[in-house]
């Protein structure tokens, strides 16, 4: 018990470790998740100003392009791409996907000014879709450039017949400057339904009396490309970065760019592009679980811990050695003890079965050469069971061993002659001896007048388990010559019914009929402890 209890002390010590170890992983954690947090703000704050800053951008593109043509009355297309190569180079300035000019044309005059484009050069030039009865104006698409990316396929394209962009240029024609369209699917991108995309629109006022919107110069946008190129306005791209348009809802998402981590907090922000509204929602991405600081402070925590509980195991394990060492000289001083009153009480046992034997012996004697031959028959039998005792250390002896070495006398040359069978049965060392002094007097009572007498007779003897505390054993004679009951009882009979059925606690069924003596005695089966070596206490 004493080096159980110590043993406790090794992992208490590294219980407490480890709990402060822990502790200080979570305040590192918990500081780390709020620099985390500031970070992500301040990521925030430069992604919304990265976005708006390529929207004022390509703003002052178009402010330029709207003065080109509020300065002229016709602005033709060489003019027109000259204009915007000079301004956007190959197209792809700031995220957009070139420059456009939509004039508003009333209804009744299309087909005109379709002739008037035709005549000029552009011989496939066609207002579509067509204007429906219901509407009086069209803003048709008549230059677009560069001429990439599908951005041919777009002109004569009527933006007003589509509702989210005909929205933002009433707008930008209600407030007189320039105005994102909310999420639509641009012409350019007819082969991919997935593609999401905007316009930015500058309304041109007509130049005579400076109040009248003649038309309108746009930019369009591949919402994907406009983000990709507002990522190279800030630093940190460990993060994922998503634009709605208005609101955060899958079927508003504009655009999103994802990192490489687990997912980490999420902060939003609605800024506004060219007097529309988007939602920026970003999410910081952590290449781990924990924090380098983290995983540092707990790898050395946990070293430290190890190496506190092996100290205490090393201190405790020499003190429980100590403790046990001494513990083991008491125990072998006890159990010299026991031995020696164990040897006594079997000693006075045994000389109390020899006195007990010899006296019975002496008065059934009729001469001392049959008191002697009586009395050394009987105490071989006691010392047979003890040999038997000897080897299992006095601890137990097996019930058909017993059995078989009181007969082992009678058996050779006449094996056939003696029938054993029984499950097997272990014995306490007094039961096992009050047995063996039972099947010696029934054998050699069978040796003087029953079946081993002749050589025609046959011994049966078989045991079982009545209960798994206690054993029948049916002893049985037959071949033998008649049996008559004897008139006076001998000493065997009284050894048999009465000193061995007191030493076992049960009766024994004892009769002599004509055919063979028959014997029926019960043997209580013990647990070890029941005759284990005696302690202090008897």
């Amino acid at each position: 018990m004493v080096p159980q209890v110590s043993a406790r002390w090794p992992f208490l010590l590294f219980i407490i470790a480890s709990i402060t170890t822990a502790v200080s992983v979570m305040a590192i954690e918990r500081a780390d998740r709020q620099t985390r947090q500031v970070e992500l703000d301040r990521n925030l704050t430069e992604i919304a100003s990265a976005l708006q800053r390529r929207t004022t951008e390509n703003i002052a593109l178009l402010r330029a392009g709207a003065a080109l043509f509020a300065t002229q009355r016709e602005v033709s297309e060489d003019q027109f791409r000259a204009f915007a190569q000079d301004l956007q180079g190959k197209g792809d300035l700031y995220g957009s996907l070139g420059m456009g000019w939509a004039p508003i044309v009333a209804v009744d005059r299309l087909s005109e000014m379709e002739m008037s484009i035709q005549a000029a050069g552009r011989a496939d030039f066609l207002v579509y879709p067509r204007p429906t009865f219901d509407r009086t104006t069209a803003a048709p698409i008549v230059y677009l450039e560069p001429d990439i990316n599908g951005n041919g396929q777009a002109l004569g394209y009527d933006m007003f017949s589509e509702e989210v962009r005909r929205a933002a240029m009433e707008r930008a024609m209600k407030l007189g400057k320039p105005v994102a369209s909310g999420k639509v699917h641009l012409v350019q991108d007819e082969s991919n339904a997935e593609a999401a995309g905007f316009l930015i629109y500058m309304p041109v006022l007509s130049g005579r009396s400076g109040r009248q919107v003649k038309g309108f110069v746009f930019s369009p946008f591949r919402a994907e490309t406009f983000l990709t190129s507002a990522s190279e306005l800030y630093r940190n791209n460990n993060i994922d970065v998503a634009i709605y348009d208005g609101e955060v809802a899958p079927d508003k998402l504009l655009a999103e760019r994802r990192a490489d981590g687990s997912a980490g907090p999420t902060m939003e922000r609605r800024i506004d592009v060219g007097s529309h509204s988007w939602v920026v929602v970003i999410s910081d991405r952590k290449v781990g679980v924990l924090s380098t600081a983290s995983r540092i402070t707990l790898f050395f925590g946990a070293l430290a811990s190890l190496m506190v509980m092996a100290i205490g195991r090393l201190i405790t394990r020499r003190s429980a050695e100590d403790r046990m060492v001494l513990e083991w000289l008491q125990s072998q001083a006890a159990i010299r003890n026991s031995l020696t009153r164990e040897l006594n009480h079997r000693v006075k046992n045994t000389l109390a079965n020899v006195l007990s034997i010899a006296a019975l012996t002496r008065r059934r004697a009729t001469d001392i050469d049959d008191f002697t031959e009586s009395l050394t028959a009987r105490i071989r039998a006691l010392s047979a069971t003890h040999d038997l005792l000897s080897q299992s250390d006095w601890t137990h002896a097996v019930l058909g061993d017993v059995v078989r070495s009181e007969l082992a006398p009678y058996m050779e040359g006449n094996e056939s002659h003696v029938e054993m069978s029984g499950p097997e049965v272990r014995l306490a060392p007094n039961d096992a001896m009050s047995l063996g002094l039972a099947i010696h007097e029934l054998a050699t009572n069978a040796a003087k007048y029953g079946a081993l007498s002749t050589t025609g007779g046959r011994i049966h003897v078989h045991w079982i388990l009545v209960s798994p505390e206690l054993a029948e054993i049916d002893w049985r004679e037959e071949g033998g010559p008649p049996v008559v009951e004897p008139a006076k009882r001998g000493f065997g009979r009284d050894l048999i019914e009465k000193i061995v059925a007191h030493e076992l606690k049960s009766d024994v069924d004892l009769r002599f009929k004509p055919s063979g003596v028959e014997c029926r005695l019960k043997v209580p089966v013990r647990a070890s402890r029941e005759f284990t070596l005696r302690n202090d206490r008897r």
